[in-house]
């Protein structure tokens, strides 16, 4: 019988820190992208002890947006926009880099000396063509100014773009979708077919689909136009993305996407010279990798 699952991506363990480990299903060798989502990394849970950080120092983004979503902990952003946020569960951080810009992610300064977990999600969204060279910019919104929803047995949170008639107040730049489900144990929920290409992201608990389970971080990627029901194996959480198709291939090395590898290149460059803007309050430094090459 067909469910309507094309795919099934099994989380990969890639370490991007001393502290800490994240759980990557996009880019996947069978599948580059999922609507204008290239980048997927589940980030923890990890429990950090006192004295223990979770710190990612200044680094460079071209071409994308990035969706930061907390589940658990907090996260201090600094970019070189002049931003500084305190990102907190259910919150939206939307970063657009476009021609170029540097962040950084850290343990808050009150919480180093206290023991912690932190649990989210960080999505990568390409950059449609006429926006990859765009200004940087930052928005960040908080739970209540974002559509929330109770479907059936399960809580809807939309973080960007749009589902079931509602609309996020993010500025995107492309039709696209992510939204937060909370599902009830034995909660029955039908994926909205709004968007062309879609896939769930398991975060918390177990699905099944017409029988099959799934769980540990798995990523569905449904079949356009398929009812595809999630039934909550107890409670769960799952994340929704997709969108409309890419309107041309991506390139992603390191912390760079583009349509021209060899804008890739010139990046790389600017960022061994250092030609990318500072941030503010954070002088520290990624190093471009040796043999730096696509993420996957």
């Amino acid at each position: 019988m067909d469910d309507g699952i094309e795919l099934v991506v099994e989380a990969r363990r890639r370490q991007i820190s001393d502290e800490m480990a994240v759980s990557r299903t996009l880019p996947f060798r069978l599948r580059r992208n999922v609507g204008p989502f290239v980048f997927v990394d589940t980030m923890g849970p990890v429990r950090f002890e006192p004295g223990e950080v979770f710190d990612v120092e200044p680094h460079p983004h071209i071409g994308l947006a990035t969706i930061t979503l907390l589940l658990e902990g907090e996260i201090l952003h600094r970019d070189s926009v002049g931003s500084v946020q305190l990102i907190r569960p259910g919150e939206v951080n939307w970063m657009t880099a476009g021609r170029g810009v540097v962040h950084s992610e850290r343990t808050p300064e009150d919480q180093r000396a206290l023991a912690r977990s932190v649990f989210g999600l960080q999505t990568w969204v390409a950059l449609p063509l006429e926006h990859e060279e765009r200004e940087p910019a930052f928005e960040h919104r908080r739970v209540d100014e974002l559509p929330v929803w109770r479907d059936g047995g399960a809580d809807v949170l939309l973080l960007v773009g749009d589902l079931d008639g509602r609309r996020s107040p993010v500025a995107v730049h492309s039709r696209l979708v992510e939204a937060k489900v909370v599902l009830d144990a034995g909660a029955r929920w039908t994926v909205p077919t709004d968007h062309v290409e879609r896939a769930v992201q398991l975060m918390e608990g177990a699905v099944h689909v017409d029988g099959r389970r799934f769980g540990d971080g798995e990523l569905l990627v449904l079949e356009p136009d398929a009812e595809v029901e999630l039934v909550a194996d107890g409670p769960a959480t799952v994340v929704l993305l997709g969108g409309d198709p890419l309107d041309a291939p991506r390139t992603i090395r390191w912390n760079f996407v583009s349509s021209d590898p060899e804008r890739i290149e010139r990046a790389a460059d600017d960022w061994r010279e250092r030609r990318f803007p500072p941030v503010p309050g954070d002088d520290g430094y990624v190093p471009l990798p040796e043999g730096w090459g696509s993420f996957g």
